[in-house]
């Protein structure tokens, strides 16, 4: 069996997912990029390899538990191995508490916060199956700290995908898997496409050290550091990859 570290992506067709599958195979490792949207997820797969990277695509609905264990053992059965899972797949929450669209509440629970359940269970099971000490990393959000208006669902998950993390890895540390979130703050990708169409990108950058979006490449710079051998201290805990958007106000 290859030694070669295989890393699995979700929402790996865009954003922070599409540029953490980039960096991963640029770094040598092998990536499973898993998404709902097929055109887009193969389009990334077609980029690592055009670039010598190693890279399948397997068609993924984060919201069915069948789904995520699937895209896991398809990592498996083709890799032989599963070093590092990405739970990254997110939808935005939009709308005021009062004024909810309750199937719009139901789909942002389903994917950010369901999602990164069932990937926490699912990887979690195959790397104790192949006695494998790996990384689980989630993507959590400033977000999962400070309120903002028209946001409840969202809020809601990303407190939830914190305090998944800290369960997990204490629960798989017995296992040698680290699980923990990274939290990025105001990213340059097609979640903030509303903020972009009302007017708010200035504000934003404001609350932002540096007065600027973060970019998703540099989430995925994060990610992959703390994926490493190098960051093995690092457990339960959620990283800040917010430019400091936390940090002040």
């Amino acid at each position: 069996m290859s030694t070669q570290r295989v890393a699995v992506i979700t929402g790996g067709a865009s954003g922070i997912g599409k540029q953490t599958a980039l960096k991963f195979a640029s770094k040598g490792d092998r990536v499973v990029v898993a998404d709902f949207n097929e055109e887009a997820g193969q389009k990334v797969v077609e980029t690592i390899k055009s670039q010598g990277g190693e890279a399948i695509f397997v068609k993924t609905d984060v919201t069915k538990f069948e789904d995520v264990e699937a895209l896991v053992n398809q990592a498996a059965k083709t890799y032989g191995r599963l070093d590092v899972m990405f739970n990254n797949a997110g939808i935005g929450g939009a709308g005021p508490v009062l004024d909810q669209n309750m199937d719009r509440y139901y789909q942002t629970i389903a994917v950010n916060q369901h999602g990164v359940a069932y990937g926490i269970i699912a990887a979690g099971r195959k790397m104790r199956e192949l006695g494998i000490k790996g990384v689980i990393i989630n993507t959590a959000s400033v977000f999962g700290f400070l309120a903002s208006p028209g946001t409840f669902a969202y809020h809601a998950t990303k407190g939830a995908v914190i305090m998944m993390s800290k369960s997990a890895a204490l629960e798989l540390a017995q296992f040698g898997i680290r699980v923990l979130a990274v939290a990025p703050g105001a990213v340059d990708t097609p979640i903030i496409q509303g903020y972009k169409d009302s007017g708010m990108i200035e504000s934003m950058k404001s609350k932002v050290m540096g007065n600027k979006l973060t970019q998703p490449e540099q989430v995925a710079d994060t990610v992959y550091l703390l994926s490493l051998e190098e960051a093995s201290a690092i457990n339960g805990s959620v990283v800040m990859a917010d430019e400091g958007y936390a940090s002040f106000k």
